[in-house]
């Protein structure tokens, strides 16, 4: 016999979902406009909403669609800079049109993330911007279940809600440490403060990088879980002397740290980049104008923003998004502060009585 059939008007949208393997999101947006949904996802969906006798309720789903014209944007912080650019271009993406943001800061918990999504769905959004990938499993059902268009920004995922758009942090730690090494050093330190999981990945990018070229050392990392700050980038570099004063590098997780180890160079009279070179991540603005400039890795952060709001309006609008994965990249600025005239001779460590300069 086969499977007996739930009376039409019995069955839920998500139970279609369960049984098509695709996310209650894009289940509504196939009986919405079905050419938004690739053809081997609407198959599933079809042959499921037929398999269970799903019938939607036009009715019903007419009135349940009555939405706020407010897109909802989910970031772990207000005063870090970082974000501020990527709000400028999601400001500037709906600038003009009939929507309007409503901003929620997660304060990087995830706990407070689920209770924010919670409310924001209550709130029936048009769309939500939603920070990361590493959201608790009930935070992912919450947004899972949400009938509006999703987008994960700042970061890839093998397993997107329903958009994504950002770069891969550890390719681009793995590419600053790169760098450094085809610059002759060997000694390079490991910086990180707050340690959220994307500057967790950076560390993984950095691991990988040091463990390839047979010149890892643990001692060579020191993090916190304190905030990041150029003062704590300066604590954080004494106490990287302390343990490796041999070092001859530092890579910053953030380039406010990369900002407070230059100063403590200052302080200690430490040539950079001739005994220390210095390597940032995001490339703020200030990193460009330093005595000397300091090395950072760009990050498309405004871009990041604004197409994340143009993917969302084009789905509201029934455009359909092709590119529904977007990896913007990054790229490693090279300036005064990694600059270097020491040839590789090789990528094992060298042989021999150490010759660092202790301080």
């Amino acid at each position: 016999m086969g499977r007996k059939r739930n009376e039409p008007g019995k069955v839920r949208l998500t139970e279609v979902a369960a049984l098509a393997g695709v996310s209650p999101i894009t289940v509504s947006r196939f009986f919405r406009n079905p050419d938004t949904v690739s053809a081997g996802r609407r198959l599933r969906i079809e042959s499921a909403a037929k398999d269970l006798g799903y019938v939607p309720n036009l009715a019903a789903r007419a009135l349940a669609s009555q939405r706020t014209e407010v897109i909802g944007v989910l970031i772990p912080s207000l005063t870090n800079n970082v974000f501020s650019d990527v709000l400028r271009g999601i400001y500037d993406a709906f600038e003009g049109s009939r929507y309007s943001i409503q901003l929620a800061n997660t304060r990087y918990s995830v706990l407070q993330e689920e209770r924010l999504l919670r409310l924001f769905l209550m709130q029936k959004p048009a769309g939500l911007i939603v920070t990361g990938v590493d959201q608790t499993a009930e935070g992912r059902a919450i947004v899972q279940a949400a009938d509006c268009p999703v987008v994960q920004i700042m970061e890839l995922g093998t397993d997107p809600i329903d958009m994504m758009i950002g770069f891969s942090h550890a390719d681009a730690c793995y590419a600053a440490i790169s760098h450094l090494l085809a610059q002759g050093c060997r000694r390079i330190g490991f910086l990180g403060a707050r340690m959220d999981p994307r500057v967790q990945r950076r560390l993984h990018g950095y691991q990988n990088a040091m463990k390839e070229a047979s010149v890892f050392d643990p001692r060579l990392i020191v993090t916190t879980a304190v905030p990041t700050s150029t003062t704590m980038g300066g604590s954080l570099f004494s106490d990287l002397l302390l343990k490796a004063p041999d070092l001859d590098a530092v890579f910053c997780a953030n380039d406010d740290l990369a900002l407070g180890v230059l100063f403590e160079c200052q302080r200690r009279h430490i040539a950079v980049p001739e005994q220390v070179a210095i390597v940032g991540f995001n490339d703020m603005e200030f990193m460009a104008s330093a005595v000397p400039t300091l090395s950072s890795v760009r990050t498309n952060r405004y871009e990041m923003g604004l197409r994340a709001a143009t993917m969302i309006m084009d789905e509201i609008e029934g455009r359909a998004v092709v590119e529904r994965v977007v990896d913007l990249g990054f790229e490693v600025i090279e300036r005064q502060s990694s600059t270097l005239q020491r040839a590789p001779a090789s990528l094992q460590p060298a042989s021999g009585r150490a010759t660092g300069t202790k301080w």
